[in-house]
């Protein structure tokens, strides 16, 4: 392992954590609207928020470096404020993590949040409980398992992004270099012995991740049996 593949993974795991907490801080309250709010429009948003699922990560990343750019709507207001432009940039990285993972993270939740009892809830607007006391009371305790779930699941897709990260970060050495970029330059240089240590870590990590979810979803059904 170089220096460089070790400013990848710190790099990776600081962009995964950030991404994750945004994500849950942003889903939280859009998949609760999902599951139990009654507008319209609430088929299309879905359908919206989970695009990625479907969607060409390249195609994701063409149109996000077309608004980060200097002619894009993001970019020119970045620039009318004096802040510095999103694109080749870890923050544009961020932005980009989060609406690529935005479904791993929001399918969980809706799942949870759909199997909460109606009785439950109103039992506690009876007792004088507000929106918030009950979600932090009742909704999100009785949840925790598909909280966690989407936690580890948003975490996971978010170390392994390829294609997004590539097109808004580029290659920048401890700026956007993240692992799966690493990994790319040690087979495009034919380095495959240090490709297959970080190849396997990604294995292993992603085959972690997915066995915690499981347990989690298993729990959850066990308890609720």
């Amino acid at each position: 392992m170089t220096p460089q593949d070790w400013s990848a993974i710190a790099l990776t795991l600081r962009l995964a954590g950030i991404s994750t907490a945004l994500l849950l801080a942003l889903c939280v309250p859009f998949a609760w609207w999902l599951a139990r709010g009654r507008s319209k429009i609430r088929p299309l948003a879905e359908a919206a928020a989970m695009l990625p699922l479907v969607l060409p990560p390249t195609v994701l990343g063409f149109y996000l470096l077309l608004a980060f750019g200097p002619r894009g709507p993001v970019g020119w207001l970045t620039a009318a404020l004096g802040l510095p432009g999103l694109a080749f940039t870890f923050h544009g990285l961020v932005v980009a993590s989060v609406l690529y993972s935005l479904p791993f993270v929001l399918q969980p939740l809706l799942a949870s949040f759909r199997a909460v009892r109606q009785e439950e809830l109103e039992s506690a607007k009876l007792l004088g409980a507000g929106p918030l006391q009950r979600m932090r009371h009742i909704i999100l305790p009785s949840c925790r398992s598909g909280v966690l779930s989407a936690a580890c699941l948003g975490f996971a897709h978010t170390v392994g992004e390829f294609g997004v990260v590539l097109m808004i970060g580029g290659n920048i050495d401890g700026s956007t270099r993240v692992i799966s970029i690493a990994l790319y330059n040690q087979v495009e240089q034919a380095d495959y012995s240090s490709a297959h240590q970080l190849a396997l870590m990604l294995l292993l990590f992603a085959l972690a991740a997915l066995t915690l979810v499981y347990w989690l979803n298993a729990r959850q059904k066990h308890a609720e049996q």
